[in-house]
């Protein structure tokens, strides 16, 4: 009897301890959890302001919203894996276009080839952005964190063009229900883009170009990534800074 009353006690400190943990990983997830609208200047390159902000394309505020899709299957934005509705940004965006996303999709017209591009401008009141342009992501089964290097220089050779001070820009990776390193894709959107703005200013110095200068760029995040994004990005500018 006093052998089961030892065993008792163990099972119910165990289960006490387990309890714990998994109280204690809860709560730190949830405290990983960035509000909506939450924003931070991650810092600055050549004097461009790099910010995050965990908004969905549809209502952050810029002069240009960028925003990535992969080719067109049935559905793919609205069933899983792509995340819920209320937490998918490509989701949002294509209701606030009355649907014309998927419908340019679903025709070809917009096929979502890798590096593809198309410009939108958008009726009054239906984005919080002047423009929107979309940036083709190619086959999903094929995806790699590589690719968001060219993505980065793409949007911002095209903001760099239409003159714009500002850009918003979504990756909608994990909208898409794509498994990828958050820190990674982050850090690669902010390489490629200063590469291509540094491409630019020597080309300009060289009085090969001209263009309107950036003040700021904002990455996009879901309340879940935020954090993690903001790591990746970090890191980015360090590197860019170091050179």
């Amino acid at each position: 009897m006093k052998n089961l009353s030892i065993i008792s006690k163990y099972r119910l400190s165990y289960s006490t301890l387990i309890l714990f943990i998994t109280i204690l990983f809860a709560n730190t997830s949830f405290a990983q959890m960035a509000a909506l609208g939450s924003t931070t200047t991650w810092g600055k390159v050549d004097g461009v302001a790099v910010n995050g902000l965990v908004q969905g394309p549809s209502a952050a505020e810029a002069e240009l919203q960028v925003a990535c899709i992969f080719e067109y299957t049935e559905g793919d934005i609205f069933n899983p894996p792509a995340l819920p509705a209320n937490l998918n940004g490509m989701v949002h965006l294509d209701d606030a276009l009355k649907g014309i996303i998927t419908e340019l999709r679903k025709s070809g017209k917009f096929a979502g080839h890798s590096l593809e591009t198309l410009l939108i401008t958008p009726p009054k009141g239906t984005l919080a952005s002047k423009q929107l342009l979309l940036i083709g992501l190619g086959d999903r089964n094929k995806f790699t964190p590589d690719l968001m290097i060219s993505v980065g220089s793409t949007a911002m050779r095209e903001a760099l063009r239409l003159g714009v001070s500002n850009y918003s820009f979504a990756s909608d990776i994990k909208d898409a229900g794509i498994d990828s390193p958050t820190a990674l894709v982050a850090t690669n959107v902010v390489l490629g883009s200063f590469e291509a703005y540094r491409t630019q200013t020597y080309l300009k110095d060289k009085k090969l170009a001209d263009y309107k200068p950036l003040t700021k760029i904002i990455l996009l995040a879901g309340p879940a990534f935020y954090t993690v994004a903001g790591e990746g990005i970090k890191d980015a500018i360090a590197k860019l800074n170091a050179k």
